[in-house]
């Protein structure tokens, strides 16, 4: 069962606008975390996380991964 996750739990927004995870997160099959930053317009796992900033996230953490299932807005 999916868990609950604000989007700024997971993700910082950068003061130019760009993304960074705070934690190792996989997406449709790609895996990314801190380190990695990318501006709008940008896909991993074929999702421009920008479209989705500030929508809640459902996701599942194993081994200290979080699994993003999907977005959703409040």
């Amino acid at each position: 069962m999916a868990n609950q996750y604000k989007f700024l739990d997971v993700f910082t927004e950068n003061q130019d606008g760009s993304l960074t995870p705070k934690r190792p997160i996989f997406v449709n099959g790609i895996s990314f975390g801190p380190g990695v930053t990318f501006q709008k317009g940008v896909a991993f796992g074929g999702i421009d996380f920008h479209l989705y900033k500030y929508w809640d996230i459902a996701a599942e953490e194993k081994d200290g991964v979080l699994n993003i299932m999907g977005f959703y807005q409040q």
